[in-house]
């Protein structure tokens, strides 16, 4: 018999401790959970954040800025750029983007034509706003930026 064929492994398996089993055993008593308190009862400890009964720094710190969330536009946008994927004279509206995934979600206030990107073909945009540069390119294109 040698060390390396024992079964389990040597030192592998360990015995569960049993707490709370005499003051001889070394963890009698408060059973390794000190004199009392609060962390050692069941479900017991504070939640995060918790200061003792102080204000939390959390509460402390001030809130800057201002949050327009409520009351914000939100458009699902596409570059000029990416219209370039598209044949010539074809009609885009918000349908198509959305069936050709050129937009992954269809916003409440529809589709905003953003500028960026070349665009060499004649195409008709049909969307809910444009920018200024956006509709420059389209209509130099030979195409026209219809407004919904």
């Amino acid at each position: 018999m040698e060390l390396n064929n024992l079964k389990p492994a040597a030192g592998a398996t360990t015995k569960k401790v049993r707490v709370g089993r005499g003051i001889g055993s070394g963890i009698g008593k408060t059973s390794g959970k000190g004199h009392k308190g609060q962390n050692a009862r069941s479900g017991g400890g504070v939640r995060p954040g918790f200061e003792g009964g102080n204000i939390p720094l959390i509460r402390k710190v001030v809130i800057r800025g201002f949050n327009n969330k409520n009351f914000k536009k939100v458009y699902a946008t596409i570059n000029v750029g990416d219209l370039e994927a598209f044949e010539a004279n074809a009609v885009i509206t918000e349908e198509l983007l959305y069936e050709t995934r050129f937009i992954g979600k269809r916003q409440p206030y529809g589709v905003k034509v953003l500028g960026d990107g070349v665009l060499t073909k004649p195409l008709t945009v049909k969307a809910n706003k444009f920018t200024k540069q956006a509709k420059e390119k389209i209509e130099k294109a030979g195409g026209k930026a219809e407004e919904i």
